[in-house]
């Protein structure tokens, strides 16, 4: 089998990390590996796909150096290392796949979700964009449903969990169960709290991380004309992100179509017995690769519509696996 080298740009964060670990349990065939992260994780040392690696301080320099010997970057190291650093891998002969937000809106770059839009990553001119984790559960579920009934409208409302505020989201509420009222992340505690703010606040009210939900959406499902809107709220849990999502359709549908087409979605998993108290939770959720569906109901205010209730892991399905499905895609279509 053929090997690919591969950069992994912010590996000692909670998404490079997690780059590392789902590459190994898929078995991606890598052949070199460079780890990148900052000056103060230079010479870390990781275990990876069975060696001992040295992180790699990310500089201009150290990127040049590796000039035709890298095939991908998985880039997750905030939106300013990547504005700086991705087009530099490119010009090294790397392919990018950035978790950051900084290329997602840019209409040469394709915003991918394997499950929802594979086609548009062939259709990259050296950088892919990783959509934001919420919205990327969001558009597994909805992708099916839309091919099925036609979406007219949706509105998200969604439970996030603190590790997606990364590893000083995580701090902020294990310190605060302990008792300990620092801060290292939020402008309030979370523990025993509700924060309905995610991001920074825009002059319409809003939250940069409520208008990514509703562009990325968007340019995911190619409908620039879809109406969408979010509320967007982080709660005192450790990870997997909830989300109540109504649906409005064109077409007619019952609850039992709806079903049907669900159980059949690539990467879903239909969860959904409420007789029973079965149905998706970040407990039982976070771990797992899938994209879980739960709580139909029929929306009666509206000709056509559904409520569900949509789990996923945040840090795998919304950051690291959706990458390295990317990855997969780009190498499949390479192969052949």
């Amino acid at each position: 089998m053929k090997k690919y080298n591969i950069a992994i740009v912010g590996a000692t964060g909670m998404v490079g990390r997690k780059f590392i670990e789902v590459l190994q349990n898929r078995r991606f065939p890598v052949g070199e590996c460079y780890l990148f992260a900052s000056e103060r994780s230079e010479g870390t040392v990781l275990s990876c796909f069975g060696r001992q690696l040295e992180v790699i301080r990310l500089t201009p320099q150290s990127v040049a150096a590796l000039k035709g010997r890298v095939d991908y970057a998985l880039f997750s190291a905030g939106a300013s290392v990547s504005q700086q650093y991705a087009p530099l891998f490119v010009e090294a002969g790397a392919i990018v796949i950035d978790n950051s937000s900084r290329w997602r809106q840019d209409p040469a770059v394709p915003l991918v979700v394997p499950e929802v839009n594979p086609e548009d990553a062939y259709s990259h001119h050296g950088i892919i964009a990783n959509p934001n984790c919420s919205t990327i559960q969001a558009v597994v579920a909805l992708k099916p449903l839309d091919d099925a009934f036609n979406i007219k409208r949706i509105v998200y409302s969604t439970y996030q969990a603190v590790s997606g505020a990364g590893v000083r989201g995580v701090n902020d509420l294990q310190n605060g169960l302990k008792g300990d009222p620092t801060l290292q992340k939020f402008p309030y505690p979370i523990a025993g709290n509700a924060l309905p703010h995610i991001d920074v606040f825009l002059p319409d009210g809003y939250t940069k991380e409520e208008w990514k939900m509703e562009w990325e959406t968007r340019k995911i499902l190619h409908s620039p004309s879809l109406r969408v809107t979010a509320t967007t709220v982080r709660i005192p849990v450790l990870n997997a992100h909830s989300e109540s999502i109504n649906v409005e359709f064109d077409k007619k549908c019952t609850l039992d179509e709806v079903r049907n087409v669900l159980s059949r979605a690539p990467g879903v998993v239909l969860l959904d017995d409420p007789s029973r108290n079965v149905y998706p939770m970040p407990l039982t959720v976070s771990g797992k690769d899938e994209v879980y569906v739960g709580r139909l109901r029929l929306d009666d205010s509206v000709p056509s519509g559904v409520n569900m209730w949509v789990v996923a892991d945040n840090i795998l399905k919304g950051a690291a696996l959706n990458a390295v499905q990317i990855l997969e895609l780009l190498v499949s279509e390479a192969d052949k």
